[in-house]
Parts: structure tokens; sequence; C-alpha cells
């Protein structure tokens, strides 16, 4: 048993304009009926934030396939703050990230050969991320090329990603592409997507 959720990162907003594109998504989720303004904390795990907006009467029009009567999804809470996201339970780093500056594929945990990352490939990475948290700005270097580049900008293995902004449906039947894609289009930003469970 457990609860699961379906997160969408918004991988371009900064934390100055999180709040804001914040408001303008549930805005729009309101708009098209997807949630309520109505909040409530049920089945709502999206740390720091304890609540979420109910869904709404047109819900169904976020989902690739709503014909189970039973399935009844629960809150979308909105969570604002400079983060890591990864997709399943447990998970703490992205099993490889890929170079912007030379396009080199760091890997952290070789799968499917090993299950545990690798500390000392993984620390510069955990650096910079813990810097860009604090101060905005983190940077790692590259073990192939040795450039140093803006952690933000690194491409991460999926199941992992950077943002200040991210939308939790939680025990949502599996959102669609075409809602996905007019949720990004909404954004004017790029997503990522990430499913997991507490």
């Amino acid at each position: 048993m457990g609860d699961y959720y379906e997160r969408i990162v918004d991988v371009e907003a900064t934390l100055e304009e999180a709040g804001r594109l914040a408001e303008r998504m549930v805005d729009w989720l309101v708009s098209e009926g997807v949630i309520t303004r109505e909040l409530s904390d049920d089945g709502v795990f999206s740390h720091p934030v304890t609540e979420g907006y109910v869904r709404g009467p047109n819900w169904a029009r976020a989902v690739a396939d709503s014909s189970n009567p039973d399935w009844l999804p629960r809150p979308v809470a909105v969570v604002v703050g400079r983060d890591y996201h990864v997709a399943g339970q447990g998970a703490d780093e992205a099993q490889y990230a890929v170079c912007p500056r030379c396009q080199a594929k760091t890997v952290v945990i070789n799968y499917p050969y090993e299950f545990e990352r690798d500390d000392k490939v993984w620390q510069p990475f955990k650096d910079g991320i813990a810097a860009w948290k604090k101060t905005g700005e983190g940077s790692a270097p590259c073990p192939a090329c040795g450039e140093s580049a803006p952690i933000t900008e690194w491409q991460w293995a999926p199941g992992f990603a950077l943002g200040a902004l991210a939308f939790d449906f939680w025990d949502w039947p599996e959102l669609s592409d075409e809602f996905c894609t007019a949720f990004s289009e909404q954004l004017g930003h790029g997503i990522a997507q990430l499913g997991g469970k507490v």
C-alpha cells in the first residue's frame, strides 16, 4: 500500500518567478475545471506543503484514462522552492548526468550491474545542487572535459530534475500527453515528469 503521485517540475523557472507562475497555473487549472480553489490535506505528502487543491468537475480532462468510476483523485499540491526532485521511493540521486559542454555522460549508478551510487562521482553534483538550493547558483565539473557548468544546465537521467516549482498530482490516473503539453505551454517553460510513491 501507499500513496502515489505524478509530479510536473518546471525546469526553467527561477525562484523569483516561481510564485507568480504558480498562481497563474492554479488560475488556469481552475478555469479548465481540473481543480477547484478548495484546499484539503487528504493524502498530500508534498514536503513542506501539507495541502493541495481539490479535484475539479473536469479532472478527467487531465488524464489518459478515467474509465474507473471508483478512482477519485486526491488534491494537487503546488511546491515552490529550489529543490531536486526524484522518481520512486528512497531515491536521492540521478543515475547519470550529461555535460552541457561536451555531451559526455557521467554515470553515477551503473544499472543494471550496480544499485548503489558511486559516492565519489556523485559528490561534486551533490555539492553543486546544495549550493544552488541555498543561493540559486551552483556548478559541477565534468570528469570528461574538465569544464565546470551550472548545475541547472546539466541534462539529468529520467526520474531526476531540478526546479523551483513543482505540481504534485496525488493518486491521479496517469496524466495524458496532451495535458502535459498544454501544461508546459501555459507555463512557457520546459517540464520534467516524475512519478513516485510514499
